[in-house]
Parts: C-alpha cells; structure tokens; sequence
C-alpha cells in the first residue's frame, strides 16, 4: 500500500481519492479553497462536486500542499488545466526524488500551447512524470461503477507501477508510452463534445452528432499525428473511448454547456450555469491557435472556436460545415 498526496479536491481529484482509499491506500486530499476542505472534513464526503459519497478511514483532508506530499509515494495533480502549472510550481519543493507525478488534468495552456507533461518536464525536468486519461466521469468512479482508463509515460516502469497502485476490480487500467497522444485525446474531445452539445441544443438529430463525433476524432488525429503522436492512440481509451463518453453523457459538463449554447444562451452565461470549470472553452482556444501555428486543417475546432467567442452563431457554425468543399474521407494529412 502506497501514501498518495492529492492535489485539488474537485469532483475528479476526490473520485480518484475515495477509489485509492477505498483500496487500502493512505490518501491525503488538499484544495486551494480552505472553506471547501472545512466542508468536507465536517461532513466527510465533497457536498459540493461529489455529494453523497462518504469518505472512509484512510482518506485524509489536509490544508496544504506540504501536508499532502509529506511522506507520499504519489503526488496526484487534479487541478484544472490552466492551474496545473501554478499547482506544480507551488509543490515542486514538496516533490522527492522518488515521488512520482500523476497528472489527471486534460487541456492545453492558453497562451504557451503547452500540454501538462511539457510545464510539468520544464519546470522539474527530472519529474517522474505520468498522465491518467480515458472515459472515466467522476460521478461513476466515486460509485465505484466499472470504469476502464489508461496511463502513460516516456517510462513505462513507472506507467506500470502506477498501473498496479490504481487497480481495482472496478477501474481497470491500462498502461502507454504515447504521453503525447494520451494528453491530446484528453483535451481535444472536450472541443468536440462541446460540438456536440450545441448539435443536441439545437435540437439536430443522432446522425449529425454521429457525423459531428467521427469527423472530430479525423481532426484530434491530424493534429496528433502533426506533433509526434501515434495515432493508434486516438483508437483507444483515451481517443475515441473519451470522445465517446464526453459527447454522449449529460454528466459531461461540455456537452451540458454546448447544450445551452445550442439553445440559444450566451457562451458566458452557459459556463456560469455549469457552475464548474469547462475545459472545452479554453482548449478550443489553444486547439485553434496550436493548428494555426503548425498547419494544420481542423474546420470542427475553427468553427467551435468561433462559435463560442460570439464571432459566428451555432448554426452559422453548421452551415459553414456542411457547405465545406468535398473532401476523400481517408484523408488524414
């Protein structure tokens, strides 16, 4: 049994958390926001992001970052995206030479275009780094319904190491060494899934979504095959596995935002009625300008991306679409 230092006390972080613990594992939990570590240390479960779960006895709410890496095995990151730099700045002291890094977030950086293994190598490049991706909503996690996901890492000792600490007979695991593909996967289905709600909101029908969905992955190809990745992986668990689970689901917060903004709602407004970070905005962002920068066609993406910043409508985003020049469907370069 391993002690595991968990970084941001969302919905996933705790999910994560209480499947650890619940294994047998020595699990301290901390989040930047003191007043929801005092909720959840009065009523012993996450009334905010993952309510009626009850944390058990090997589950720890600490009050730092130094509280929850002291003596740990594993430093788990579970913080959004865009903080996932700030968080692993402030713990990189608090890191030893053995503790291995598992990074759960999925996103790109606005601004530097970075993905997490990349901050994570810049600013500690002898990090022992690995991500954890796949279909895996929190909400069916913390139940303990059956979830199966992937690790991966330029080492696969360590992938495989992280394998075995995270198993259950209820979250299966399996192991990668494509850190870039993974990381890709993650992120760019939340573009897609955002599509996909606006499909849905605007009251478009199952073959749309189908097309939406399969046109997408072609994309997250494209742009992984672009920049080192193998795209087998956008055939697996954390590509088509998430795109799947993140465009269909309403537990997906991208798809319930895509929805509103289908319905008519403004962008701004829709996030702020999700009432939780939607990664999919940021990334849509960074995705668009990522492509621009190395060549690369994604129209889904471009569309979405505009769709969002208020520069076209959602169904202006269709008709673009659909009146696109034809294409050979194998054309992935």
């Amino acid at each position: 049994m391993k002690t595991i230092g968990v970084i941001g006390a969302g919905s996933w972080g705790t999910a994560l958390a209480l499947t650890l613990s619940n294994k047998g594992h020595q699990v301290k939990i901390c989040d930047i926001n003191q007043e929801h570590l005092a909720e959840m240390r009065e009523h012993r479960e996450n009334v905010r992001y993952l309510p009626g779960i009850k944390f058990g006895e090997n589950l720890h709410i600490v009050d730092s970052t130094e509280e929850a890496l002291a003596g740990a095995d594993i430093a788990l990151f579970s913080a959004p995206a865009q903080h996932f730099r700030s968080a692993f700045e402030k713990a990189i002291p608090f890191i030893t030479d053995g503790m291995v890094v598992v990074n759960v977030a999925k996103g790109i950086e606005q601004g530097t275009l970075m993905r997490m293994s990349e901050i994570a190598y810049l600013l500690k490049p002898d990090v022992k780094y690995v991500v954890l991706s796949g279909p895996s909503h929190a909400e069916e996690v913390g139940r303990a319904l059956p979830t199966t996901v992937a690790v991966a890492s330029k080492d696969m000792a360590l992938a495989e190491q992280v394998q075995d600490v995270f198993m259950t007979d209820r979250f299966r695991v399996y192991t990668n060494d494509d850190v870039c593909g993974v990381e890709l996967g993650g992120a760019l289905k939340n573009i897609i899934a955002l599509g996909a709600g606006i499909s849905d909101g605007i009251g478009f029908g199952d073959n749309a979504k189908a097309a939406l969905m399969t046109r997408g992955i072609t994309e997250m190809c494209r742009l992984g095959v672009k920049l080192g990745a193998d795209i087998a992986t956008f055939s697996g668990l954390t590509g088509i596995g998430d795109l799947i689970v993140t465009c269909t689901s309403m537990h997906s917060r991208n798809r319930r935002c895509g929805i509103m903004i289908g319905e008519g709602e403004k962008p701004s407004v829709a996030v702020e009625k999700v009432g939780m970070v939607v990664e999919g905005m940021f990334t849509a962002q960074a995705a668009y300008q990522l492509a621009q920068r190395v060549g690369v066609e994604m129209p889904i993406t471009e569309c979405i991306y505009n769709c969002i910043n208020e520069k076209i409508t959602a169904r202006e985003a269709v008709e673009l679409l659909m009146g696109r020049d034809r294409k050979n469907e194998k054309h992935i370069g």
